[in-house]
């Protein structure tokens, strides 16, 4: 193989590098759009959805550090189910993974094409896969410098819209309160949509084979990074309840957008237009980064071709995972509308957590066992939120893990 090898990644990033990685996957596109879905499930219960999505976060982020500890390696949750609950596990776990985040990689491309040039969303989104792609190859250092100025741009632009919407006369604090048509399910649902805000952690846990003293860096890393990123996501939600209230935010499709238009500062709209480009740029690097290295551990173990294991003496990133990676989203942003199409994503992150969940119960004291109650909320958490999405999400999620564990079946039986 020229140019390249089988072995293992190079160790380069900090905490630093490793809370900007993990804030970029947070803090993306997501902080733009996800609060007006959300409010139409939960109605003034919105605040309350946020914080089961983040208690549940919580419990996954504490399981996820302390496997990440014991388990540096590339793969994240794909490695942790295998080691500690079997092969079948680990592989439905990356299947999940790899497949959900593949979809969501296109949709974050669209998203970026819809934001920075909608009468050309498919060519800006193709453009955008192809120099993002071409950075990771580059090296994972280059990427983490990017997203650190991705971070900066969008924190900065949050902050701007958060200090306008709550200093203006159209902000009531009245607007907060909890009425009357909120339900558990409603509540549920909304921490459902909520949860993937703080899914991004992951991506720190998969570079664990690129991270410097990582039984130090990861544990530290992780609950920095959704800390900061929950404080972000409550002041933005905080702010634009109390300039449209829930049934506003319900119907907008862009609620920064129509709540600085309704604060009486229409000027930021073109801000936030770009903070939403930028912040969908950070988000797809970061996804990037994460589906090629859970894509990496698989191929090793010969789930796939085996050349997606080739790590390049150079750069000491994985280019072939990389590329085919970065090809197939190009190829899907380029011809296919996968933003209404990926409920099945949901679904499927929410299964990998249940499965680190399962995988960190089983440790033992001397392996950095978690308390007791964090890996069992997390995973009833995860459960719940599962199987409380829109119900085409749980049919597609389903589907496609069922299809991803006779394709495992298949295999043994050829292997045998």
């Amino acid at each position: 193989m020229s140019g390249t090898d089988t072995g293992g990644l190079r160790r380069r990033l900090g905490v630093r590098d490793a809370v900007v990685i993990g804030l970029g996957s947070m803090i993306g596109a997501g902080v733009f759009t996800a609060f007006g879905p959300a409010a139409e499930a939960a109605g003034s219960g919105l605040l309350l959805g946020l914080a089961l999505a983040a208690v549940v976060a919580y419990c996954n982020a504490t399981s996820t550090a302390r496997l990440a500890a014991r388990y540096p390696q590339s793969g994240g949750t794909y490695v942790y189910g295998r080691e500690r609950l079997g092969d079948f596990w680990g592989y439905l776990a990356g299947w999940g993974f790899v497949v959900g985040k593949t979809a969501s990689c296109a949709a974050m491309a669209l998203t970026v094409g819809a934001y920075a040039w909608p009468g050309q969303a498919h060519a800006v989104a193709v453009a955008a896969v192809v120099a993002l792609t071409t950075l990771s190859c580059a090296g994972v250092q280059k990427a983490a410098g990017v997203t650190r100025a991705v971070v900066a741009v969008v924190l900065a632009v949050l902050a701007a819209v958060v200090t306008a919407l709550l200093t203006s006369g159209a902000a009531e604090t009245s607007r907060l309160g909890i009425g009357g048509d909120i339900t558990a399910g409603g509540v549920l649902q909304a921490a459902g949509l909520l949860f993937f805000a703080f899914a991004g952690y992951a991506r720190i846990a998969t570079l664990g084979e690129e991270v410097r003293d990582p039984r130090r860096t990861i544990p530290r890393a992780i609950p920095l990074a959704l800390g900061i990123t929950l404080a972000v996501y409550t002041a933005v939600a905080v702010a634009v309840l109390a300039v449209l209230g829930p049934e506003r935010l319900a119907q907008s499709a862009a609620p920064l957008t129509d709540a600085v238009r309704a604060a009486g500062v229409p000027a930021l709209a073109p801000v936030v237009r770009v903070g939403a480009a930028v912040a969908a740029l950070g988000s797809l690097l970061a996804l990037i980064l994460g589906v090629s290295r859970t894509t990496l551990a698989m191929a090793r173990d010969h789930h796939l071709p085996r050349t997606l294991a080739a790590v390049h003496p150079r750069s000491g990133v994985p280019r072939h995972a990389e590329i085919a990676v970065g090809t197939v989203v190009a190829v899907l942003a380029a011809t296919v509308d996968v933003r209404d199409a990926i409920g099945f994503s949901s679904f499927g992150v929410l299964v990998y957590y249940a499965i680190a969940n399962a995988a960190a119960r089983t440790l033992g004291p001397d392996e950095g066992r978690p308390p007791l109650p964090v890996p069992l909320i997390g995973l009833a958490g995860c459960l719940v939120l599962a199987f409380t999405l829109p119900v085409d999400s749980v049919l597609v999620g389903g589907s496609v893990l069922l299809a991803g564990a006779a394709v495992y079946g298949l295999r043994g039986r050829t292997r045998n």
